[in-house]
């Protein structure tokens, strides 16, 4: 799998979690950049994610992401596994 087919993925996850058509994953996208990105839509992506792309994350990754970059980089490394 690809970083673009990763980021299509992760616009439409995010635009469906935050009802946004206009919102795109970019690499350094972050929380702190979705007004209604809280803990409760965090979980809503993760979960989505493992589903679209067939993984699973343990909580240990995810609280060393940064931004969507990081998130994709970790879905990479995942799908190559």
């Amino acid at each position: 799998m690809t970083d673009p087919e990763i980021y299509d993925g992760l616009t439409s996850i995010l635009r469906q979690v935050f009802d946004d058509p206009e919102l795109v994953a970019t690499p350094d996208l972050s929380a702190h950049d979705v007004a209604e990105w809280d803990s409760f839509n965090h979980i809503n992506i993760v979960v989505a994610s493992e589903m679209r792309f067939g993984v699973s994350f343990r909580s240990s990754e995810l609280e060393d992401l940064k931004n969507v970059g990081d998130f994709v980089a970790l879905i990479r490394d995942k799908k190559a596994a």
